[in-house]
């Protein structure tokens, strides 16, 4: 849902760049879990704002900026049932990652292991025998497959 990227000023706020598609819809969760590769814990957002297209808050029990740099470069994530359900032909990023790609003549471009925000639409980054960027547009992506972690796109291995 977010990376803790700074502290911000000196009463314990930290501020997040968010992965949510507006910063303020981060803030709709009371509790978020902080993490990183070494484990998880549940916290408490205490105060909260949307700042640009930021959030700043400050988590319960981080009452100073020592204690903020402390959650720098952590991950904040929600728990799963928390979302609010997908509907047809919408999926959360995390549900794209690990899928197979396979383009219309069934050859194999390889795995998903990152999306990027453009702007304009989402890329997928798929890594096989090279790195391929695909745009995450009706007209490319055939079909999504999550129950068979494939994906079916209509792109060129030349591209």
């Amino acid at each position: 849902m977010g990376r803790i990227v700074a502290p911000f000023g000196v009463k314990g706020w930290v501020k997040v760049e968010p992965f949510t598609a507006a910063a303020k819809n981060l803030l709709a969760y009371p509790k978020w879990w902080i993490g990183d590769g070494t484990g998880w814990e549940e916290c408490t957002v205490a105060e909260g704002r949307a700042q640009g297209g930021m959030v700043v808050a400050r988590i319960a029990g981080c009452d100073d900026r020592d204690a903020a740099i402390g959650f720098r470069g952590r991950q904040v994530g929600v728990p799963r049932r928390e979302l609010p359900t997908t509907q047809a032909n919408e999926y959360y990023w995390t549900d794209l990652i690990g899928l197979a790609v396979f383009n219309e003549t069934g050859q194999a471009f390889g795995k998903v292991i990152g999306v990027l925000a453009t702007g304009a639409n989402d890329v997928l980054v798929v890594q096989g025998e090279r790195e391929r960027l695909i745009p995450f547009i009706a007209e490319v992506i055939a079909a999504v497959d999550l129950q068979a972690e494939l994906m079916r796109v209509n792109w060129n291995a030349d591209y």
